[in-house]
C-alpha cells in the first residue's frame, strides 16, 4: 500500500532571503554586474548624504583587487595543495594543452609574417599584438577563476545616527527615503543587497565609518545581515575620536565580480554622473595587483551651485489607491474628515474639502472622524477622489539639475563643439508632476557618429536597456533630424535628457529604463529635445555661412596672384600699343589689311578700338608705378573689405529676419543742446549714452 502524501508544509521568507534569491531584482544579475551595482549604489547613497545638508559633494571611489590566497588569509582559510588535478575546473587535459600551444604557435607565425610584410610598430603588427594580448588575458582570467575586489566609498555628508546604522544597512525594505518625494533611491535595497552578495560570495562583512556634522566622535561598526530573519548582526561596534571634525560615511567590502568585463560600464557611469552633478567632484582610483593595470581618474567639480533639495509633498489625490486612502485614514491625526483631506493631499483647499465631503452623500458629515468611516464610505471616497477634477501640482518640491549644471556639466565631460538645453514646463501623469531637461550637442570628446543618448531618471544615469527607453525611442525615430541642419548619420549628437519627478515609470524590476507608453512623458522628452534643435539650428546656420565665408575668401585669396599677373600683362601690352611700341601682328600684310589665303587678295582690318584710360592706368603701368606686385595687394584689400561689407550684410539680414528693430547710432549728438546717461564701463571703453536732447 503506498504510503499517504505529505502535506506541504506552509513556509516564510523573509524580505532578506526574498531578495538573496531574486537578486537580479535589484541589478545584481552577474559578478560583473553585481561589481558595477554596487559601486552606483553606494555612490548615490553618498549623492544623496552630501546634498541632504548642502554640502558640496566630494565623494572618493576605490576598487581594489584581492587575490584568491589574500581573501583566505583574510578568511582564515590555510592553503592546501591539490592532490587530484583533474576535480578542478581550471584543469587542462593533454589534448586540450595541445590545441593551445598550436594554436599560439600559428598566432607568432602570423604575426611574424605581418612584421616582414609592413615592419615592426606598424598598425596592422600592433593590432594583432594587442589581439594575442586580449585572448591570454582572457585564457588567464579564466585559469585564475573568479576574481574578488575591495569597493570602498567615502563621502563628506550627514553621516548616520550611531544607534540607527545597523538597522540602516543591516535590514532590507528599510530607509528614509519612503514617502512623495523625488529620490535617487526608493526600495531601501541598494547598500543593503551589496552586503547580501559580499556574504553570499565572501562571507566577509561591511564595515562602516560614520560621523554626523560637528560631532566629537564617530562611529564604527563591523556588522554583516542574518537573510533568514532580515535583522543585522553586529560583530563590532565602537565609538572613535573625531578631532579633524570629519563628517561623513565611509563604507566598504569585498565582494566577488568582475573588472575587465564591467570596467567600461563603471568608467562610463561615473562619466555621466558627473555629468548631471558638476557641482560634485569624484575621485576614482582602481588598484591592480599589478601596478601597470592600475587606474586613477578625477572628476573635477566645475561649480558650487546646486539645485534647491527635492522637497516631501503631499499626495495628489488623483495618484491614490484604494489601499492607501484605508492606510492614510488609519495613520491620520485629523479630528475631521474636511481637516484631513486639506492635510493629506495635494490641490485640496478648504472650501474644496467640504464640496467634497458634501458630494460623498451617504450620510458623511465634515466634522465626523476619519476613523469612523465604514468600508462602503470609503469606497465611495476614493471614487469621489479619481473622479473629481482637482488642480495640477506645482511641481516647486521637484529638484531638476537646472540648465546651467547641464550645460556644465556636458561642456566639462563632452567638450562638445556646439549646444543647447532646456528646461520644459511642469506636467502630469497620474497625479505626479515631473519635468523635463536636455541638452543637446554636436562634436565632443569619444561621442561616435549619430545619435547617442544619455539617459538620467532622477539625475542617476541609466546605462542599461537604452533600446526601450522612451528617450532612445524618441531621438532616433520622432526627431526630424534633418530639419535642424543636422545629419542624423554622419554627426556627432549628444542627446541628454534628465526626467525628475516623485514617480518615474521604470519598466522592469531593475529600474533600468523608462517606459515608452506614458503619452505626457513621450511628448515632454519630444518637445524638449526639438527646443534644443532650434536652438542649434539657429547657430549651425551662423556656422555653415561663416565656413562658407571663409571658404569663399580662400578661393578668392588662392586666385589673385593668377589674376594679378594676368590683368598686369593684358595692361602692359595696351601700354606698349599705346606708346607705339607693339609689334607688327603676323597676319598683317601691310598698313592697310591682310592676304586672303585663297586668291592672294588684300582683306581690309580694322583698327583696334581707342582705349579709354580716364584713370591713367597705362602711365602709370609704363612709368612701372603699378606693378602685378601691387595689382595683387589691391586685390587683397578688395577681397577684405567685400569679405567685411558681406558679412556686415549678412548680420544685417539675420536681425531684420528675427524682427530687431534698427536704430540710427551717431557719435556725435545732432544737438548742441542734449544730455547723457550714466556711464558703461567696459574692458575696452566707456561708452555714455544719450539720454535726451531739445
Amino acid at each position: 500500500m503506498a504510503p499517504k502524501a505529505k502535506a506541504d508544509a506552509l513556509q516564510q521568507k523573509s524580505p532578506a532571503e526574498f531578495f538573496a534569491e531574486n537578486k537580479n531584482i535589484a541589478g545584481f544579475d552577474n559578478p560583473g554586474k553585481c561589481l558595477y551595482t554596487t559601486v552606483r549604489e553606494l555612490v548615490e547613497n553618498a549623492l544623496d548624504a552630501a546634498e541632504s545638508i548642502s554640502e558640496l559633494p566630494h565623494i572618493e571611489i576605490t576598487i581594489e583587487e584581492v587575490s584568491k590566497a589574500r581573501l583566505n588569509r583574510i578568511r582564515g582559510v590555510e592553503h592546501h595543495d591539490r592532490l587530484d588535478e583533474q576535480l578542478y575546473q581550471d584543469f587542462e587535459s593533454e589534448e586540450a594543452k595541445k590545441k593551445r600551444l598550436a594554436k599560439e604557435a600559428k598566432d607568432k607565425e602570423k604575426l611574424q609574417k605581418l612584421i616582414d610584410k609592413h615592419g615592426e610598430g606598424a598598425a596592422p603588427v600592433e593590432a594583432e599584438r594587442k589581439k594575442m594580448a586580449a585572448a591570454a588575458k582572457a585564457a588567464g582570467g579564466a585559469m585564475r577563476g573568479n576574481l574578488f575586489y575591495r569597493v570602498t566609498v567615502k563621502d563628506n555628508g550627514a553621516g548616520m545616527p550611531h544607534r540607527d546604522i545597523p538597522n540602516m544597512l543591516g535590514r532590507v525594505l528599510s530607509g528614509t527615503k519612503y514617502g512623495v518625494k523625488q529620490t535617487r533611491g526608493k526600495f531601501g535595497l541598494g547598500a543593503k543587497m551589496a552586503l547580501i552578495w559580499s556574504k553570499m560570495t565572501t562571507g566577509l562583512p561591511f564595515e562602516i565609518v560614520s560621523a554626523r556634522p560637528g560631532a566629537a566622535n564617530k562611529s564604527h561598526y563591523v556588522l554583516d545581515i542574518d537573510i533568514h530573519r532580515n535583522e543585522p548582526n553586529v560583530h563590532k561596534e565602537e565609538t572613535l575620536p573625531n578631532p579633524g571634525g570629519w563628517h561623513g560615511s565611509e563604507l566598504g567590502l569585498t565582494i566577488e565580480g568582475n573588472w575587465s568585463h564591467y570596467r567600461s560600464y563603471i568608467v562610463r557611469y561615473l562619466r555621466q554622473i558627473a555629468v548631471i552633478t558638476p557641482y560634485a567632484a569624484f575621485t576614482f582610483a582602481y588598484k591592480a595587483e599589478e601596478e601597470k593595470n592600475s587606474l586613477r581618474i578625477n572628476f573635477r567639480r566645475r561649480t558650487d551651485v546646486m539645485p534647491p533639495p527635492p522637497r516631501a509633498t503631499k499626495h495628489h489625490p488623483s495618484s491614490v489607491d484604494l489601499e492607501l486612502v484605508k492606510r492614510l485614514l488609519k495613520a491620520t491625526e485629523a479630528k475631521s474628515l474636511t481637516v484631513f483631506l486639506r492635510k493629506e493631499f495635494d490641490c485640496v483647499s478648504a472650501a474644496l474639502a467640504e464640496r467634497l465631503v458634501d458630494e460623498m452623500q451617504m450620510g458623511v458629515e465634515g466634522d465626523m472622524s476619519p476613523r469612523n468611516l465604514t468600508d462602503k464610505q470609503v469606497v465611495r471616497l476614493h471614487q469621489l477622489l479619481h473622479e473629481v477634477r482637482f488642480d495640477d501640482p506645482r511641481g516647486d518640491h521637484l529638484s531638476p539639475a537646472g540648465e546651467y549644471n547641464l550645460r556644465l556639466g556636458v561642456m566639462k565631460e563632452v567638450h562638445p563643439d556646439l549646444i543647447a538645453t532646456h528646461q520644459g514646463d511642469v506636467k502630469v501623469f497620474e497625479g505626479h508632476a515631473f519635468i523635463v531637461e536636455a541638452a543637446v550637442s554636436v562634436g565632443g570628446r569619444d561621442v561616435k557618429s549619430g545619435i547617442n543618448s544619455y539617459r538620467f531618471a532622477n539625475r542617476i544615469p541609466l546605462l542599461f536597456e537604452q533600446g526601450s527607453d522612451v528617450i532612445t525611442k524618441t531621438a532616433q525615430k520622432r526627431i526630424n533630424w534633418a530639419a535642424y541642419k543636422i545629419n542624423q548619420a554622419a554627426d556627432k549628437v549628444g542627446v541628454f535628457v534628465s526626467i525628475v519627478s516623485t514617480k518615474i515609470p521604470f519598466k522592469g524590476a531593475g529600474k533600468e529604463y523608462i517606459g515608452d507608453d506614458v503619452e505626457e512623458m513621450v511628448a515632454a522628452v519630444k518637445a524638449a529635445i526639438q527646443a534644443c534643435c532650434v536652438q542649434l539650428k539657429t547657430k549651425i546656420v551662423r556656422a555653415i555661412a561663416a565656413r562658407e565665408q571663409k571658404l569663399r575668401k580662400k578661393n578668392l585669396t588662392k586666385c589673385i596672384p593668377d589674376a594679378a599677373n594676368a590683368i598686369f600683362s593684358v595692361l602692359e601690352r595696351m601700354a606698349k600699343r599705346e606708346a607705339g611700341e607693339g609689334e607688327e601682328d603676323p597676319d598683317d600684310g601691310g598698313p592697310g589689311g591682310a592676304e586672303d589665303g585663297a586668291g592672294g587678295a588684300k582683306r581690309r582690318r580694322l583698327a583696334p578700338p581707342p582705349v579709354r584710360d580716364d584713370k591713367g592706368l597705362l602711365p602709370a603701368v609704363a612709368r612701372r608705378e603699378l606693378t602685378a606686385a601691387t595689382l595683387a595687394a589691391r586685390l587683397t584689400e578688395y577681397v577684405e573689405r567685400i569679405d567685411t561689407d558681406m558679412a556686415l550684410e549678412y548680420q544685417v539680414q539675420q536681425g531684420l529676419a528675427a524682427g530687431i528693430a534698427k536704430e540710427p547710432l551717431y557719435l556725435m549728438p545732432l544737438s548742441s543742446r542734449h544730455s547723457h546717461g550714466p556711464e558703461l564701463h567696459a574692458n575696452t571703453c566707456v561708452v555714455r549714452l544719450l539720454s535726451g536732447y531739445t
